[in-house]
This record gives structure tokens, C-alpha cells and sequence, in this order.
């Protein structure tokens, strides 16, 4: 597609200020999903761990004097390990008070490991190459679930990496799991990680035609009650295995994301614009219809084209990051851009 400017030259449309991430189909259609891509078993989740650690071994960028916490909980830690010492009397610059977290997923057994992310919580310059002692993890319960543990990993590769936060690769073992009951269910109820009422729908027929009967029931655009069939009362693990590689095609809705930062625009399925005429500075922009001639670069696209293709004109003759989004805001105030827009 060509785009004619006032001046007479031809511009085709390729994108060379704003990278163009778009998702531009055909239809709004994205071709078949499994459900577990799509969807979870409810009650089949990640668990939130958290506790308060101390990072040894810093080569004197720990935290420093105003950091309480950090002197009360190192001499409570000697302390555990019988020996005496009074909090005011500690130096601690090769020790940091960190908050360390971590994920516990479903399923997990004790003596597994999981990854814990650390980060500090004093005047600490720098945890790199210190050590985490041994720390409790506890859920929101209050019960320990595991214990961390071991030497503090700095990701980053940048010239200036993040220092007051690690990672301790497998650092925590579990100590006990979260429980999750699947036998002994009369009902499994799945969850759209992204609600739809016409994915639920299109979910619903597909279960419904694997099972054989009308076991399937949609509660709401994000939910699905499963009613287990007789044959899978004892299997539930089968069943729930059978379920999520079963393929739907989801709906994808208009949207279009950009951000200002980094000047990307992103678009789900085949955004369209309605006819509009919109001048912003010294750029005039026509999409199908007819507009008086105006000073200024003439932008003119055929009626019927899609976003992306704006897009592509635009970066074409040089238009800014701000002024796209500018641009992009009063097509979608003006009601023309038939598609959600959302700005990050």
C-alpha cells in the first residue's frame, strides 16, 4: 500500500521511528489454543513465602549504623547459636537485613528446592558476594513451608546492574507442601487467565463434545464448572490432563498497547480505523473521505485500512513517539479507532 504526501512523493509504509509489534491477522481470529494456555484449575496455585534474612560476607557495603533491625537481628541470630552479644555493640558493615521471598508452586514436596529473590532492606550499598544464613519462609498462614539459604547471584549484565538486590538460585528447601485435593471431587471448575464471554462459550462446547454430554457449564466469563463424569471420579489427574490439551480458539478483542518509553506499539488482531480527518502541527491526516487542502504535509490513506498501516505512514515521514501517541489519543477521543487503547 502507497501513501500519497502533498509534495507528490510516494512513501511506502515501513516503520523506522516507532517499532511496530502488531499482531496484524486477518480476522480477530488467533487459531486453535490449548486450555491450559489458556485456562487454570482452580485452587491450583502458586503460594506466596516471605521472611526477614541477614546477608554475611560483604566486603564493607552492608548496612550501616541507622539500620537497627540489621544489629538486633545478627545478635538474635548468635544468640540461637549460643553466644551472647549486646545489638549496640555490633558493627555491621558486612552484614545486611534483606526481605527474602519466594514462590512456592503447587504440588511441591518437601526436600524439593525453589529460587529466592532477595532485597535489602537498610542503607546497604551493594550484596554482592555475600551469603544468606539460614532463613524461614513462612505463607501468610504463619507456618514455615521452607528454609533458605546460600550464596547471593547479582543479575544484570549492564554497565550499572541493580546491587541491593540477589537471587539465590535453589536456595530454599521445602519443608512442607500446600496441600491440593483433586481426588474425591464431584466438580473441577476451570479459570480464563483472561476473561471472555465467547472463549467461555467456545470452551464449553469443546469439553462438552470430548465428554460426551453436557458436563461442562459456564458460571461466568471467566469460569467453567466441569461436572466429573463417572468414569473419572477416581482419575481426576487423567481427567484433568485430557481437559487441558484440548484445543479452543480463543476471542481476541481490539486492543492496541503503546508505550511512550521505548516507543513500541503493539496491536491484537486487525485494528481498523473509521474515516477521520485530523491535523495535529503541520501534518494533515485523511483516512478515506475528503478534506480541503491545508498547509502542511498531507498524509492521505485509502478508507478501510487497518491501524498497522497508519502505523507504517507515519513512522514513514518521520513522526515522533509523543506525537504518534498524541495522534493515536484523538483518533481514539474522536471514536474513529475502533479498538481499545491503552498507554504504559
Amino acid at each position: 500500500m502507497k501513501h500519497v504526501l502533498k509534495n507528490g512523493r510516494t512513501v511506502y509504509g515501513w516503520f523506522a521511528t516507532f517499532v511496530l509489534v502488531g499482531l496484524l491477522l486477518p480476522t480477530l481470529s488467533t487459531g486453535a489454543v490449548r486450555i491450559k494456555d489458556l485456562a487454570v484449575v482452580e485452587g491450583v496455585r502458586d503460594n506466596q513465602l516471605v521472611g526477614y534474612g541477614i546477608v554475611v560476607g560483604l566486603n564493607g557495603t552492608g548496612d550501616g549504623s541507622q539500620a537497627v533491625f540489621t544489629s538486633q537481628g545478627l545478635a538474635n541470630m548468635l544468640d540461637r547459636l549460643g553466644m551472647q552479644v549486646d545489638p549496640q555493640s555490633l558493627k555491621v558493615k558486612n552484614v545486611a537485613g534483606v526481605m527474602v521471598t519466594a514462590k512456592l508452586p503447587p504440588f511441591m514436596k518437601p526436600g524439593q528446592r525453589i529460587d529466592v529473590l532477595l532485597s535489602s532492606l537498610g542503607d546497604a550499598k551493594s550484596l554482592q558476594g555475600g551469603t544468606l544464613v539460614a532463613t524461614p519462609l513462612k505463607g501468610l498462614d504463619g507456618e514455615v513451608y521452607a528454609i533458605a539459604q546460600g550464596p547471593l547471584v547479582i543479575g544484570g549484565t549492564a554497565p550499572n546492574p541493580h546491587l541491593t538486590a540477589a537471587r539465590v538460585p535453589d536456595g530454599a528447601t521445602v519443608e512442607r507442601g500446600v496441600p491440593v485435593a483433586l481426588q474425591d471431587r464431584e466438580r473441577l471448575t476451570l479459570s480464563l487467565k483472561t476473561a471472555d464471554f465467547t472463549t467461555v462459550r467456545r470452551m464449553v462446547a469443546v469439553i462438552d463434545q470430548a465428554l460426551g454430554g453436557g458436563f461442562a457449564k459456564a458460571r461466568d466469563g471467566a469460569t467453567v464448572d466441569i461436572s466429573l463424569p463417572e468414569a473419572f471420579r477416581d482419575r481426576v489427574v487423567a481427567l484433568v490432563a485430557e481437559l487441558e490439551n484440548l484445543e479452543v480458539e480463543p476471542d481476541l478483542s481490539a486492543k492496541v498497547i503503546l508505550d511512550e518509553r521505548t516507543g513500541t506499539v503493539v496491536m491484537g488482531g486487525d485494528v481498523k480505523i473509521g474515516r477521520i480527518a485530523l491535523s495535529h502541527g503541520n501534518l494533515n491526516l485523511r483516512v478515506g473521505g475528503t478534506q480541503p487542502s491545508a498547509p502542511g504535509s498531507l498524509l492521505n490513506i485509502e478508507d478501510g485500512t487497518s491501524l498497522g498501516e497508519v502505523v507504517k505512514a507515519l513512522n514513514a515521514i518521520g513522526v515522533a513517539p509523543r506525537d504518534m501517541i498524541a495522534i493515536f489519543q484523538s483518533i481514539k477521543a474522536s471514536g474513529a479507532l475502533r479498538a481499545e487503547l491503552e498507554i504504559i
